[in-house]
Order: structure tokens, then sequence, then C-alpha cells
């Protein structure tokens, strides 16, 4: 009974401490009864455009002083409106699917006339982007809880979602059961049993001994080399393409003590983005991932700012990972990036990024194709001619004073006295 009493504690401690981090927002009905419940934090990282055609970065999280205003509930979809700051806000729309209800929306408004987050912004407008989050299948009554980390990227904004303890349809009183993330979920691994036997005699015990034989390990098989997919981003369905890609896709996720690997295939891969004047996107969506891609420029030079993946694993435990603060993939602008030889860049700690016959170029696309390439330091073959020439020199230089030092002996000999 008292292993039972500690175990309920133990859960209702880990409810309470879970629901004291990040901000609290509550929403009240009409008759003053709670009706959405939620406890998160939100950090954000704001491409915006200042002076002399540079672009600056703004990071930020969402404060513990906010406001409801906005948000509703009803028996069908509900919407949590979380206003801060100078006229920024962050919004979930909730809908009811059955006897589950899901976040159909995420929209974050962000005001550029606020000089505190954004100073020095040549804009003043209120923009807003709108993403999709992975909470669904959510139980009626319980509230969804999710202490991994998800991270959103769209239109040069980077939202990451972490610690979240959220319940639409509260009818009065938050729930205290919990549906729970996959991400939060630990890998169950299955141990194999014997086979039974249906002998019933016992064997006789004898004294002989055998030797074990060393358990045998199965190797992992090794991918294949990824097929190499072409990708373009339109503007509009008859414009000719602002962003261009070609490359082959692998990606390598560390779980525990275990690292799986996976390929994207171009074929079935849905092809989205955005193109703008100091940044652009490239979302690639197959069966098994999503990959965003986030590049910025300084007007001079662009590069890779930001990558997001999420995927299921073999285990079917979804995972997602991101990184806004990178510095890859760098070249001129009006000119394309390319490196034909394999490249692995380490995103995260859990996240590695393989790339095969890479060329892209996310901005100054002209008449669809390819502007002039900036090859990486890998194809790069010029740095081996001054290797070469030196090379030669040395030699040659030592072959002159070789034969210099042969001759001074020679002649030494021949006028040696009598």
């Amino acid at each position: 009974m008292l292993r039972y009493l500690s175990f309920a504690l133990l859960l209702t401690l880990g409810f309470e401490i879970h629901q004291s981090h990040g901000t609290e927002a509550t929403v009240k009905d009409k008759d003053d009864k709670l009706c959405l419940y939620a406890n998160l934090s939100v950090n954000f990282s704001v491409s915006y455009e200042v002076t002399d055609n540079k672009t600056e970065t703004a990071d930020f999280e969402l404060p513990e002083n906010i406001t409801t205003d906005g948000s509703k509930c009803d028996a069908a979809s509900s919407t949590l409106k979380i206003n801060f700051g100078e006229g920024h806000s962050w919004s979930v729309n909730f809908t009811v699917q059955g006897k589950m209800y899901q976040a159909d929306s995420i929209t974050f408004s962000y005001n550029l006339s606020d000089s505190t987050l954004f100073p020095k912004s040549v804009l003043n407008d209120t923009l807003s982007v709108t993403v999709k989050p992975h909470i669904t299948d959510v139980a009626m009554d319980t509230c969804y809880s999710c202490k991994s980390k998800e991270v959103f990227q769209s239109d040069g904004v980077s939202q990451t979602l972490g610690n979240v303890l959220i319940q639409a349809f509260v009818n009065g009183n938050k729930s205290e059961n919990l549906t729970v993330c996959p991400a939060d979920l630990p890998v169950t691994t299955v141990v194999p049993t014997a086979p039974a036997t249906n002998a019933t005699t016992p064997l006789p015990v004898t004294n002989t001994t055998s030797t074990a034989l060393p358990p045998t390990t199965t190797p992992t098989p090794t991918l294949p080399t990824p097929a190499t997919g072409e990708y373009e981003v339109k503007p509009d369905a008859n414009g000719t393409a602002c962003l261009l890609a070609n490359f082959g896709l692998r990606i390598s996720y560390k779980q525990g003590d275990k690292t799986q690997d996976f390929n994207l295939e171009p074929n079935g891969t849905a092809v989205s983005g955005s193109c703008a004047a100091n940044s652009s996107e490239l979302v690639l969506v197959s069966n098994t991932m999503t990959i965003t891609f986030s590049f910025v420029n300084d007007s001079k030079k662009f590069r890779l700012r930001a990558l997001n993946v999420t995927a299921n694993t073999s285990s079917g435990v979804a995972f997602s990972e991101a990184n806004s603060t990178l510095n890859l993939w760098e070249a001129a602008v009006g000119s394309s990036y390319m490196c034909n030889k394999e490249q692995s860049f380490n995103i995260t700690s859990l996240l590695t990024l393989h790339t095969f016959s890479l060329q892209v170029q996310p901005f100054g696309v002209k008449k669809g194709v390819f502007s002039t390439a900036h090859e990486c330091s890998l194809d790069d073959s010029s740095i081996l001619i001054p290797i070469i020439v030196g090379a030669a020199l040395a030699g040659l230089i030592l072959i002159v004073v070789i034969a210099y030092v042969i001759g001074r002996r020679k002649t030494y000999v021949g006028y040696q006295t009598l």
C-alpha cells in the first residue's frame, strides 16, 4: 500500500513541477469557469532588415507578463492567444476530433516597430507566420505534456517550443491525466524468448562440459549513397524558380548508444518554400522526414542559417532537432555553392547531416538555372598547383646542390699535389 501511495505522490509532484516552469496562461468561459490552460516556454529567433540592406537577428523568449485577450472557448474549437510586449502575440487553434483534440496551427505575430526587440528595423509593420505543430491525438479531459523541444522554421522566424503542458476544452478543472508526446516516451526493447518445448521427461544430468561459442553480432547494413534530387522553389505556379538545390541527403540521428541513418528519397518528396530579399526557405517532406533549410544574406554573401529536421525512427519514436545559428554553404549573392564530395555537418549533438553532389542557390537565380559556382575546399584542386610547383622547385634545388658538391670533390682531387 505504501508503495502505491509513494508512486501517486511522485506522480503528483512531477505534475506540479512540470507546470511550475515557463509562461502560464488561463482562459475562462462566460460562466467564469476554466476552459483552456497552458504552461510552456517559447524561444523566438527572428531575422529582420536593418539599414544599409543588412539583416539582424532578434532572440527573445515568451515572457511571464502576458494577457489572453482574444482567446475563446467553444464546444468544437478553441483559441489560445497570448499577447505580450508592444503588439506581439502567439496563438494556438484547437479542434475536437471525435474523442480526441489537436492543435491545428500556431500563429506568431511580431511588431517590427518595437525598438526594444528590433532596433534599427527599417520596417514598422506587424508580420505573422503560421506553422503546424505535432500536437495530435490528445485524449479529451487530459493535458498534453511534452518536455522535449520542437522547432518550427518559417519565413526567417524560428520558434522553439518546450516544457509544454496544455489542455484545451477544460470542463472547469484542469485534468491531472496526461497525454505524453511520442518524443518523451521511453524506447522499449523487446527481449526474444526461448521457444517452448513439449518434452516432459527431464534430461539426464552429465558431467560433460562444453565450450560456449562467442556471441555473433549482426553488422549494421550500410545505406547506399542517396540519390541526387533536384529541387526548386517558385514564387507562383507560372513563375521561374527563385531557389535551386541539387543534392543527395542523409541524416544520422543518435538515440541512446545507437545511431540511425536515413536517406532522403527524392521520389515522392514534396517541395515547398519561400523567397524574400534577405531570406529564403526550402522545405522537403517525404514519407519519413520533414527537413527545412533556412537561408539568409547580407546583400554580399548568403549562407545556410538554420536547419530543422523532424523524422520517425524505425522504433516508431518521432524526433525533432534544429539549429538556428549555422554558417554553412557560404557564397556570394548571385552565385551558387557547390561541393561534389561528401560533406558531414554536426548540426546538434544528436543530429548529423551528410550531403552528396551538393549545389544550392537560394538567391539571385536567373532564368531558372544555376549561376557560376563557388566550389568547396574539398573540390578545389587549384590548391594542388602551388604544392606541385613547390615540390618540383625543391627537387631541382636539391639536384643542383648535389651536383655542385660532387663537382667540388672531383676538382679538389684533380689538383692534389704529388
